[in-house]
């Protein structure tokens, strides 16, 4: 078999591309199976807060409930029948105001029969009376008998005392028959009447005919724990002065009339550790009423240039309290701190940060110090609306 020239020019021509395509197959499956080099790990996103100076009023608060300051309970004090309410209830009435009215005939009459008696006693005393004075000079001439003089003295201080017993019955009859319309002792709101028209009323029934309270100012009662009370003691003597009081209604606005302290019970209650105290407030639209709930907030002393950092940036371990701070470089320095008052939801901080420092208050639990992190600012997030609920009456709870 012979062979062309053009065929061995051609064989080094074909064996180049061959050579070139299992090159480039090498360097693909080179590559596919060689592992791509990892990169830097990602910096931990956490929500950062600059620590704000400001002025900050340190309070106390406690949940008070409100009374009356004078709360007249209306009884009767004779018996008889109603006949007429004269006022209108859940009104204002004035000192000395009818409410009531029983029926008067029986103590009319009543009257009418103790004068008869007064009078009686009267004519006797007055017949008494001048028969001592002919029997005096008389035995003074010896014209009559000592015995005669001792029986007319006598008969004479019998009738004077009948005479007086009959008067004070005259009064009893009378008052009786004042007490037939009952008249309110104080000026306030009147409540709600428990008897009703044509009811036989006494003094020994069960129930009051209604009660009168005096609003302007009204009284608010509030328990106060010991320590506490040493608390404001010590805030009193110290500025020698009264401790401003607030009242905070159960829809969150605030009364605008301030409050004063009034009384502190003499001891503890040892079934709840506290004493009771009670604020005057002054009421003159007699907005307020007993029976209402509010929170009493006592203003003890106002901390300048305090610093402040949200309650959710403090961490405590152990007793001890911990913020993470972000410096300029983006790193994370955990720092111990001592801790004040609590003001809302936010903390005083007494020792440890420095105005305007970032701290992180969401992200600490996936940081550590001296790690990088990608800051951006906090934002809370909006609370969920709920059902409105009715107030109801917590622990006295401090600010």
């Amino acid at each position: 078999m012979t062979t062309s020239p053009s065929s061995f020019a051609a064989a080094p021509r074909a064996l180049r591309y061959i050579a070139t395509g299992l090159a480039a197959a090498a360097l693909v499956i080179t590559t596919a199976c060689e592992k791509p080099k990892a990169g830097p790990p990602a910096a931990a996103v956490v929500e950062v807060v600059g620590v704000a100076q400001r002025d900050v009023p340190i309070y106390m608060e406690w949940i008070g409930s409100l009374d009356g300051n004078v709360n007249a309970v209306i009884r009767p004090q004779v018996t008889g029948y109603l006949i007429k309410q004269n006022y209108r209830e859940g009104d204002l009435v004035k000192k000395g105001q009818p409410l009531f009215e029983i029926d008067p005939r029986t103590f009319e009459a009543a009257v009418d029969e103790a004068k008869g008696v007064r009078a009686q006693q009267a004519a006797r005393y007055e017949t008494t009376r001048a028969n001592l004075a002919r029997i005096r000079p008389l035995a003074a001439m010896n014209a009559v008998s000592q015995k005669d003089l001792d029986d007319a003295t006598g008969a004479d201080l019998s009738a004077k005392a009948a005479l007086e017993a009959a008067e004070a019955s005259l009064r009893t009859a009378k008052l009786n028959l004042g007490f037939t319309k009952i008249t309110s002792p104080v000026t306030g709101i009147a409540g709600i009447a428990k008897a009703q028209i044509g009811d036989l009323l006494s003094p020994g029934m069960a129930s009051e005919l209604t009660t009168v309270s005096t609003v302007d100012p009204i009284k608010v009662y509030f328990n106060i724990s010991e320590r506490e009370y040493l608390k404001v003691t010590g805030e009193k003597n110290a500025n020698s002065k009264q401790v401003p009081l607030d009242l905070i209604l159960v829809d969150g606005s605030f009364y605008p009339h301030p409050g004063k302290f009034l009384l502190l019970n003499r001891q503890v209650d040892s079934s709840t550790g506290t004493f009771k105290a009670a604020a005057l407030f002054a009421n003159p639209d007699n907005l307020l009423r007993p029976g209402q709930y509010g929170k009493i907030r006592a203003t003890m002393s106002v901390d300048k240039g305090a610093l402040l950092v949200p309650q959710r940036a403090v961490t405590e371990v152990q007793g001890k309290y911990l913020v993470a701070v972000v410096g300029a470089d983006n790193k994370v320095d955990i720092r111990p701190v001592s801790v004040g008052e609590r003001v809302g939801t936010e903390w005083i901080i007494s020792k440890g940060l420095q105005p305007g420092e970032q701290v992180i208050a969401e992200g600490t639990q996936k940081v550590r110090p001296g790690m990088t992190v990608t800051a951006k600012p906090f934002a809370e997030a909006p609370a969920a609306a709920s059902p409105a609920k009715p107030a109801s009456p917590t622990t006295a709870s401090k600010g």
